[in-house]
């Protein structure tokens, strides 16, 4: 009876074993070998440069990513389109300024990533939180993403709607005989992203 009973304790443990899920795990930024590219138009035109990122981590579970959390260094921006160095500078000191993304005030932004839905092959839908200014807002992107080993690749393009975090100047939403001088309420960020455990 005994040997019956140690029998049927291994089966058990055997089958809780196969049933449990497995953990997600954690892919770290790797930031030297991802980049974001930012583009924002105007009337009379468009600049666009790129940003970097300061960290991050994603989660991973069964080779699909399950969520995760980028941090953006905003004191990284710089604009590619400018080749005057005066013109240039000026700029990039207005998008720190107050005007923009107060970077002195606040240094990072963040997006928390909440959900990843398949929309069949590597192509995904995520739903998250993107934190600009101190100011929290839903954000929705489509991106390709493929976790291959110890490595995950994503590319994809966020639109952010800049007023919806206090990010006003220029905008045509908020004031009226801007001429030339209107700047889009919504600006991208082109992502490549790679990450590793």
């Amino acid at each position: 009876m005994k040997v019956k009973v140690n029998k049927l304790a291994v089966v058990l443990a055997l089958l809780v074993g196969t049933v449990t899920p497995a953990l997600a795990q954690s892919y770290q930024v790797n930031k030297d070998a991802s980049t974001i590219k930012w583009t924002g138009k105007k009337v009379a035109g468009s600049h666009h440069g790129t940003i970097a990122f300061k960290e991050g981590n994603l989660d991973v579970k069964d080779n699909q990513l399950t969520g995760g959390s980028l941090v953006v260094d905003m004191a990284t921006i710089k604009d590619l389109d400018l080749t005057d160095p005066e013109w240039n500078q000026k700029l990039i000191g207005h998008l720190r300024s107050d005007d923009f993304f107060g970077v002195e005030k606040y240094p990072v932004s963040r997006l928390v990533i909440n959900k990843v839905e398949s929309k069949g092959g590597n192509l995904y839908h995520l739903t998250g939180d993107l934190t600009i200014k101190g100011i929290t807002k839903p954000v929705e992107f489509d991106s390709n993403i493929s976790v291959t080993g110890n490595k995950l690749e994503a590319t994809g393009t966020i639109p952010v709607d800049r007023t919806k975090y206090g990010i006003k100047y220029g905008s045509g939403s908020f004031f009226s005989n801007l001429g030339d001088k209107m700047i889009d309420d919504v600006f991208t960020l082109e992502f490549s992203l790679v990450a590793e455990k």
